[in-house]
């Protein structure tokens, strides 16, 4: 039994997740776990798969050939050892939904993605897209992070502070029940 993850970009279109799901029905995988988004037109997928018998991407990797040729997809299929591939979701702090806005600009992940690392905060889902009108556009971020019970979250409110001062931006952070997420 082989796990794979497969990564699957292009130019958004109806029917992308049909005919990748129907290649993945015809090789005779299950899809695991799965997520897709648009991002500024373009279409974005990544999926954890399992074939009971395949274990080895050229096996698998050559079915997604005339997807790639018809509908100009970025296809790509990397195998997965037993222990890379965990079904837990729990956590293993303290849930936390932060989220920053303000003025587009660079650097604003960065910012936040730096000081979260240094305190050893996972960053277990995030979601960014500008908003607003093209003469005053609004970056949104939202982040769902494990806050390790260890942190001080007095303290990274301060290091916050110092964000929110350094690129004029609103940062909030709640705890959410895990069921939440």
């Amino acid at each position: 039994m082989g796990h794979f993850s497969l990564s699957v970009v292009g130019k958004d279109r109806p029917g992308i997740v049909a005919e990748v799901s129907r290649v993945l029905y015809e090789l005779g995988c299950n899809i695991e776990d799965s997520s897709c988004t648009i991002l500024c037109g373009q279409f974005a997928m990544i999926l954890v798969i399992v074939h009971g018998e395949y274990s080895h991407v050229p096996e698998i990797d050559p079915a997604f050939d005339p997807l790639r040729e018809g509908m100009g997809l970025t296809i790509s299929l990397h195998e997965l050892g037993d222990d890379e591939v965990s079904r837990e979701k729990g956590f293993a702090g303290r849930p936390h939904v932060i989220s920053v806005y303000g003025a587009d600009r660079p650097g604003i992940v960065h910012a936040v993605a730096r000081e979260l690392a240094a305190f050893r905060v996972n960053v277990t889902d995030m979601t960014t897209q500008v908003v607003g009108s093209g003469t005053r556009p609004v970056y949104v971020m939202i982040l769902e992070a494990d806050i390790p019970d260890s942190v001080d979250l007095a303290e990274l409110d301060r290091v916050f502070e110092r964000i929110r001062k350094e690129l004029s931006v609103s940062i909030s952070m709640r705890p959410v029940d895990p069921v939440e997420l």
